[in-house]
């Protein structure tokens, strides 16, 4: 397990965690494998009905293991389990009496390959997707998108995928007064220029960065009102992100694009609040967690009107072609100039967000398991 948390990390996180909150009958076995001490990353949970069970074989052998020789069976490590959850694809074997059940995020290494290196390529042939879905008693889809591509692209059958949102912890990520002295505390903490429009996100090519810094010039160069602005880019360095780097190198206004790198969990909030708006131009998501956050928060939203994002958001946000780069410039200009369309958006995101929290997400989830 990694300390920072993203994605399906924080995913995993933050559904056990309700879980853990509403269901205090059944018993939970929290399986993890590492041949290295992982135990300082390891999340804080404890109860009468959870138990921790670790593993010290080196990854490679078990996964290589499960893989050919369908051993060693999961569920007989854990002294027998009637369902094995997972919150996301992995090598897996288990016995006939254990009931898998899966949560699939999306589809992206299928429809988009180009996005993933050499090595994460192989992984996910190894890993055998396609099969692993099929064997699956029930599977958990984060969108109706996920579950159209599972349809579409695997033939699974639409009765064994269940469509239970993500959730949004809207105690956590909420609108901050000016006032407030934190503000100041991360504004001074990561040396932010305001005004400044947000992108937030692992800086890999599926994300579309580069089309973003290059329609944040163009919006710059066109409208003289934007002189001021600057782009912050917050998150973990992924694959094939130097060219990211290069771009902004070579740009006239690489003295207002900002790298912030990782952003802690208690940080977000803040960074939203100091943001002039969200914009994520994806190339493709699952679920698209960021623009739900800033929502909440108080931004508007510029994200891209494919996947998942038109479900997620609707009318809620500006939706953009992430590959119009002249699209996502207009976007940027019209709000940050016309006030009208900048409070309305705030007020479509704080009404939209009210659909999603974990306690949903969970409750389903417990449903989904159990019935």
């Amino acid at each position: 397990m990694q300390p920072n948390y993203s994605g399906v990390a924080e995913y995993t996180h933050n559904l056990l965690t309700h879980l853990f909150k509403i269901d205090k009958n059944n018993q939970y076995v929290l399986f993890y494998n590492s041949a290295q001490n992982i135990s300082q990353n390891l999340p804080n949970f404890s109860g009468p009905n959870i138990k921790m069970a670790g593993f010290n074989y080196p990854n490679k052998l078990l996964n290589l293991g499960m893989r050919i020789f369908r051993y060693p069976k999961i569920d007989k490590l854990l002294n027998q389990v009637d369902i094995f959850f997972m919150p996301n694809l992995n090598f897996i074997a288990l016995s006939k009496t254990c009931q898998p059940v899966i949560t699939s995020h999306d589809l992206s290494y299928k429809l988009f390959p180009q996005f993933f290196s050499a090595k994460r390529r192989l992984w996910h042939q190894l890993i055998a997707p396609k099969t692993t879905l099929k064997n699956c008693a029930k599977i958990i889809a984060v969108s109706q998108n996920t579950k159209n591509d599972l349809i579409n692209h695997y033939k699974i059958e639409p009765e064994k995928i269940k469509v239970i949102y993500s959730g949004l912890d809207q105690q956590f990520y909420h609108q901050i007064k000016k006032t407030d002295p934190h503000l100041k505390r991360i504004r001074d903490k990561y040396q932010l220029q305001q005004p400044f429009i947000l992108f937030l996100g692992t800086l890999e090519p599926r994300k579309n960065i580069e089309g973003l810094i290059e329609a944040f010039e163009m919006a710059k160069h066109k409208n003289s009102k934007l002189d001021e602005l600057n782009l912050v880019i917050a998150g973990e360095r992924g694959w094939n992100y130097q060219h990211v780097f290069s771009l902004v190198f070579k740009s006239r206004y690489q003295d207002q694009i900002k790298f912030i790198g990782y952003i802690p969990r208690q940080d977000k909030p803040y960074l939203y609040n100091l943001a002039e708006l969200l914009i994520f131009p994806s190339f493709y998501e699952g679920f698209g967690l960021p623009a739900l956050e800033a929502q909440a928060c108080g931004l508007p939203v510029i994200a891209s009107a494919n996947s998942s994002f038109p479900e997620i958001l609707g009318q809620s946000a500006c939706l953009i072609k992430p590959d119009h780069l002249e699209e996502i410039s207009e976007a940027i200009q019209q709000i940050l100039s016309t006030t009208e369309l900048k409070n309305k958006l705030i007020a479509l995101g704080l009404e939209n967000v009210k659909r999603f929290s974990w306690h949903k997400t969970a409750q389903e989830t417990l449903s989904y398991l159990t019935s």
